[in-house]
């Protein structure tokens, strides 16, 4: 009986000892380790793409125009005066010099575009017309007299105003951005086209005499006789005394015309998307258009816009 007893002992100790080891086994091949706290790594928030597609929408601001008027006169004077001593003996066509000019003023337009996500970063092309107005203007005035080596007293009275008004103008340009949370800081940069009407108005006087034979003539005693006193560019002219003549009225030119310029646009902005559908920004944009007559242009412009993507 105690044989007995000892066996069955032996073989509940020895079927709790199996059970024991073969959960212990199981339990290790689960691996709990993966589920402990401080290396669980949450999968990554997919990237939505708020930006993706074709939008259109409108922009006002404020613009800053620079106009340069450099020798926007000389080819109207040279025009004038060509082939005349005065133009050689003075160079009459490059006196004239207008001063630069700025003015500022409101602009407003619209503008369309298409772009593509690619994870974080945006890439797309955008056209935009702004109307614009900004009007620039600038004058000079110049007299000069010389005696040359055949003793000729050449004189050129000049005087010019000239304006330049950028109607209107537009850019294409292409553009990359970054999204951050909602927010997309862009570049930009691409072509520009605008209306430009210059005009000007031109008033040139030129006159000469010969004073090596007045000063001749006034040398002379009697009774020799005197010699013509050769002279142009005078309504009247007095040989006793060339100071009192009267100087002809001036020839007034008035070119005028417009102009289609081409240039380069380039800025940086930062856009809003309130909803997937409507975008709001905030843009500076810098225009630097051709020469074009002599004239010069250069067009900085603070706007915001908003658009309804589709």
């Amino acid at each position: 009986m105690r044989f007995a007893s000892f066996g069955f002992l032996v073989g509940s100790v020895l079927v709790s000892l199996s059970v024991a080891a073969t959960t212990t086994a199981r339990a290790a091949d689960l691996d709990f380790g993966a589920l402990r706290g401080s290396e669980f790594e949450p999968a990554a928030a997919p990237v939505v793409d708020v930006w993706d597609g074709i939008y259109v929408g409108g922009h006002g601001g404020w613009s800053s125009a620079s106009f340069g008027f450099g020798n926007v006169f000389q080819s109207t004077v040279a025009q004038a005066l060509r082939a005349t001593a005065i133009e050689s003996t003075l160079s009459a066509s490059t006196l004239l010099h207008a001063r630069d000019a700025r003015r500022d003023g409101t602009t407003f337009g619209a503008y369309a575009g298409v772009n593509y996500q690619f994870d974080e970063t945006v890439i797309g092309v955008e056209v935009d017309y702004t109307h614009s107005g900004l009007r620039g203007r600038s004058s000079d005035a110049i007299g000069r007299e010389m005696v040359d080596a055949t003793g000729y007293l050449r004189g050129a009275d000049l005087s010019g105003d000239a304006t330049t008004q950028i109607k209107d103008y537009a850019t294409i340009r292409a553009r990359v951005g970054y999204t951050v949370a909602g927010f997309m800081p862009f570049l930009t940069g691409g072509f520009a086209i605008g209306r430009a009407q210059i005009a000007e108005t031109v008033a040139v006087r030129g006159y000469e005499y010969d004073q090596a034979a007045y000063r001749s003539n006034q040398a002379l005693t009697p009774p020799a006789k005197p010699v013509y006193v050769g002279h142009s560019g005078y309504t009247t002219f007095s040989q006793d005394n060339p100071g009192s003549s009267v100087l002809a009225p001036p020839d007034i030119f008035t070119p005028s015309k417009e102009k289609i310029v081409g240039g380069i646009a380039a800025g940086a902005g930062l856009e809003y998307a309130i909803t997937p559908n409507l975008l709001l920004r905030a843009e500076y944009q810098y225009i630097l258009f051709n020469d074009f007559d002599g004239h010069k242009l250069n067009v900085n412009t603070v706007r915001g816009g908003a658009a309804v993507k589709f």
